[in-house]
Order: structure tokens, then C-alpha cells, then sequence
């Protein structure tokens, strides 16, 4: 692990591209995502337009950790339509060399703060089931698993299970 103090930022549209190849970094470093070394199927100029809307909404928000101008980790929070718009689906993840920093917990914190000023009563993710470094930050803050998803992956003819988690929120009434 590097040394340099890393910084918590919102994702702003000039950062997609920088993003984008983040992502596909952290595909190749882990089994526990959705995406492998290919990323996301997005273009830049998409990703561009979705950073650029998503930067001042109350409804979803995406904060990247950095060391020296340098993407280690992202972290964000949608919220769920309609009837689900008290919910929010979380998410995050971090380039392995910065494992155990402090840059999870920090985005965590950063979420966490958006998702109260915004009016969010839950959080919802979905962990890997053997993840057991990130089930503990998420436990950490409260989340509590809800159930186990057999079979939620299937990565190179293997089926993987995933566990539920959910946050409740105090809100004020």
C-alpha cells in the first residue's frame, strides 16, 4: 500500500474516462463484482452525461476516493423508483492495493451523510457471500444481512451465492 493520504470527492463528468479504466482495474483484481477486466459497457460520453446529471441530484450520488489525483476507489448510492423511493442501492469498491486504508470507511461516511440529507430510510447491497472484508465493513455501519442468494453468480461455470444486506436509516419524523 502507497502512503499518500487519499481524498473523498463526488464523481464529476471530466472524471468518466479516468473512471472507466478504474473499473476495469478492479475487474481484473476481484471475483466479487459484477463486471471482470472488460468494465462497463459504457462510453465515455455516456458515462460523461450520467456523472454530469448525477452530480447535483438528491437521488443518486457517486463519491471516488483519490491519492494524487489518481481514482483508488468509488463508492455510490441510487435511489430506487416510485414505490421503492425511500431505498437505495449501494455500492462500492476499491483497487486491492489500498485494502484496509481507511478509503472504504471513508466512502462509506460520505455516502452515509448523503443518504440522510436526502431523505433515504434504507441502503441495499449485495455482497458476496465469502466477501468476508467487506460484509465487516458493512456491519461496521449498521447493515445486517437479510438473506442468502443461491446461485447469484455463475463465473466460469461456477454458481456463487451472495448474501442480502440492508441498512435502516433513522429518519426524523
Amino acid at each position: 500500500m502507497k502512503s499518500s493520504p487519499f481524498v473523498i470527492e463526488r464523481a464529476r463528468a471530466e472524471d468518466a474516462a479516468e473512471l472507466l479504466e478504474y473499473l476495469k482495474i478492479v475487474g481484473s483484481e476481484t471475483q466479487n463484482l459484477s463486471f471482470g477486466a472488460e468494465g462497463v459497457p459504457l462510453d465515455v460520453k455516456t458515462e460523461q452525461a450520467y456523472l454530469g446529471a448525477q452530480y447535483s441530484s438528491p437521488d443518486n450520488a457517486q463519491y471516488l476516493a483519490k491519492v494524487d489525483g489518481e481514482i483508488i476507489g468509488t463508492a455510490s448510492l441510487n435511489r430506487k423508483p416510485r414505490r421503492m423511493s425511500h431505498r437505495g442501492e449501494f455500492g462500492i469498491s476499491l483497487k486491492k492495493a489500498w485494502w484496509g486504508c481507511g478509503a472504504a470507511s471513508a466512502m462509506m461516511e460520505a455516502i452515509l451523510v448523503f443518504a440522510r440529507e436526502n431523505g433515504f430510510e434504507q441502503l441495499n447491497l449485495e455482497v458476496r457471500s465469502s466477501n468476508t472484508r467487506a460484509i465487516r465493513l458493512y456491519e461496521k455501519y449498521g447493515f445486517r444481512k437479510l438473506c442468502t442468494f443461491p446461485r447469484f453468480f455463475k463465473i466460469n461455470g461456477e454458481y456463487v451465492d451472495f448474501d442480502l444486506m440492508n441498512l435502516e436509516l433513522e429518519t426524523e419524523k
